[in-house]
């Protein structure tokens, strides 16, 4: 905080300079220094108001909190937003893996279940399941849609750090169209290859060994649990903040990783030096200080979907979690298991239903927490905010098809 403190200060500074040579260098008498003198006096006044206002300087302070956060977790969220049309397509098939990934993940959790544990060492070993899945993806480079949003919130609001101009508002525009279709990439992509591939696996158990993996009593435990009829919307907002807890987790990880520097502790630390050898200690130095966020976010995360309803039961609080990825593959599984006869029941058309709600729910919530979080970061005043809001809306209305689509010829990152 106090080097952030430091840097605002520095920055603040610049920016008066620049108002005062302004001031200076307008012609006597001029609109142009009329302007300058309003918008000096105007910025004079509100900073006078702010350093007498309790309630700015708490503002400030959480400001500056949020900001550590912020700004580690913008750069992990850069590689989850697509610009060009190659970058869109890769994310679709990353998105695949990501998908195989957890329809692993979801017959895991079948079998944990079925081993009859107790509440804890149940949902502890379910937090072990989704963390190992969630590892294994970001090993692979693969992804989850789900953890978009809360890492590329702060990405977005590194946009947002002069909105005064049109230009940088159109900018913001363009961000969130990337994003969006990115997530939406994602999310097709995780649902497309974990529904067709948990039921390939079911057919096929029942051809090889007479029975599905998933038992009739779970297929239906599915069916009853997932409707839309129940209370899974709730739920699936609830597994949003889980989802923005883990992108918070994973910034403090990264912060004090690069805050105690324990990239240059692993590279010229002695017994690692003669243990490795100077080049796989460098090798090893850059690829923890690549993969700390990482893997710090989705460890929590698995961690945290496995264990907050345990946690959450004992205080006699009935609160479950809707992954939308997840969930898709238990409905496949039972649809598996039921065979045809699901298709002509209500309860399994009320649980496809949910599938796109608890998707959308997952995403919204988490994102929007991440990107409040991000605007106080960045000091985002409310008539800037009304700004962006109707640049917004003013995309959809005319180019609604950018924020699904990507362009046929994008610019390149660099560009961009």
């Amino acid at each position: 905080v106090d080097l952030l403190f430091e840097v605002d200060q520095l920055r603040a500074r610049t920016r008066r300079m620049d108002e005062l040579l302004g001031l200076l260098l307008a012609e006597d008498g001029s609109r142009e220094q009329r302007a300058e003198v309003v918008h000096l006096l105007a910025g004079l006044v509100r900073q006078a108001g702010e350093r007498r206002s309790v309630r700015a300087l708490f503002a400030r302070q959480y400001s500056m909190l949020a900001r550590q956060i912020a700004e580690r977790s913008a750069d992990t969220g850069e590689h989850y937003i697509t610009r060009t049309r190659a970058e869109w397509w890769s994310m679709l098939r990353k998105a695949l893996g990501g998908g195989a990934v957890i329809a692993g993940t979801t017959f895991a959790k079948f079998a944990v279940y079925a081993l009859g544990l107790s509440a804890f060492w149940g949902g502890f070993f379910a937090g072990v399941n989704y963390a190992g899945s969630f590892v294994l993806i970001h090993l692979l480079h693969w992804t989850v849609a789900t953890k978009q949003p809360a890492m590329t919130a702060p990405a977005m609001a590194e946009k947002l750090e002069d909105v005064s101009d049109d230009d940088a508002v159109e900018g913001f525009v363009d961000e969130v169209a990337h994003l969006i279709r990115s997530q939406t990439a994602g999310i097709v992509g995780n649902l497309a290859m974990v529904f067709p591939l948990v039921l390939l696996v079911q057919w096929a158990a029942q051809a090889a060994f007479g029975a599905p993996l998933v038992g009739r009593e779970s297929a239906e435990h599915v069916l009853h649990d997932l409707t839309l009829l129940g209370p899974t919307l709730f739920y699936a907002a609830f597994t949003g903040i889980l989802l923005f807890a883990s992108s918070l987790i994973a910034g403090w990880a990264e912060n004090w990783f690069v805050l105690n520097r324990l990239d240059s502790a692993i590279r010229w630390n002695p017994r690692i030096l003669a243990t490795l050898g100077a080049q796989r200690a460098a090798f090893w130095s850059r690829w923890w200080r690549d993969n700390v966020s990482g893997l710090a976010a989705n460890v929590s995360l698995g961690f945290l979907l496995g264990l907050v309803p345990v946690v959450c039961a004992f205080f006699g609080l009935p609160i479950e979690v809707r992954h939308v990825t997840l969930s898709t593959g238990q409905i496949a599984a039972a649809l598996g298991t039921l065979g045809h006869e699901a298709l002509v029941t209500p309860a399994f058309w009320w649980c496809v239903a949910a599938i796109p709600l608890t998707g959308a729910l997952n995403l919204t919530v988490s994102f929007l927490l991440a990107f409040k979080v991000a605007l106080r970061s960045r000091n985002v005043r409310v008539a800037d905010r009304s700004r962006l809001y109707a640049a917004l809306r003013r995309r959809l209305r005319t180019r609604f098809a950018s924020f699904l689509l990507p362009p046929r010829d994008a610019p390149t990152r660099a560009a961009a």
